[in-house]
């Protein structure tokens, strides 16, 4: 799929979510209010009342990956929105028990563990009306992915502002993080950057200026 070809420029509401200060994104169409919740890691209640409070119609629940900081309130949302969760399938057992989630000891909340609904395998994850180009990028656990739209991505743990996703956690791989990185950098250069943690920036900007990025160019 070429990034010409998606849906109309979404628009993305983020609010920060939990201990570890986790990115949780409303993308939505302004004019239909058809929303997918990305990465709701924390605070369910909380962000209810956000999508209540912008009238919007969720439709789906989208795990960047399978880290308790990035599902800890799908159940929860789950059970308000009737709507299904999506993640992919090599981090799908994460959100299956406790036991199967073994860097649950970073995370110190309460949290249901909800099984996904649906599996994000190919290179389209399409919602409704609500499109993205879907980049497997393993490397923070083997099922991260990033996902595009006309003009933003969205990072989860992959690539932040000025660095990128740990890979000393249970699943981590560093070959395979730099292999994913190299996918992200060919992405055009102004892209907006919108990461699982911290602020956003730009595809162009992280080039120039993260070090990890420039240890792979």
């Amino acid at each position: 799929m070429k990034l010409n070809s998606l849906s109309a420029p979404l628009k993305v509401h983020c609010i920060t979510v939990g201990e570890l200060q986790t990115n949780c994104y409303f993308i939505f169409e302004e004019k239909t209010k058809t929303c997918i919740i990305i990465d709701p890691g924390a605070e369910g209640e909380r962000i209810e009342k956000e999508i209540k409070k912008k009238n919007l119609n969720v439709v789906g629940i989208v795990n960047t990956h399978g880290h308790p900081d990035h599902i800890s309130a799908n159940g929860y949302l789950k059970k308000v929105f009737s709507c299904p969760i999506y993640i992919h399938p090599l981090d799908a057992e994460m959100l299956d028990e406790l036991k199967n989630n073994i860097v649950s000891f970073l995370y110190l909340g309460d949290f249901e563990y909800t099984p996904a609904d649906e599996f994000i395998k190919d290179k389209t994850l399409k919602i409704e009306n609500i499109e993205f180009e879907v980049i497997h990028t393993p490397g923070h656990t083997p099922g991260s992915i990033c996902l595009v739209s006309s003009n933003f991505v969205i990072t989860g743990d992959t690539l932040f502002c000025g660095s990128v996703g740990r890979c000393d956690l249970p699943g981590g791989d560093e070959s395979k993080l730099r292999e994913s990185l190299k996918k992200l950098i060919k992405l055009p250069g102004d892209y907006t950057i919108y990461p699982g943690h911290g602020s956003q920036c730009t595809i162009s900007g992280e080039i120039k200026h993260n070090l990890f990025i420039a240890d792979i160019l």
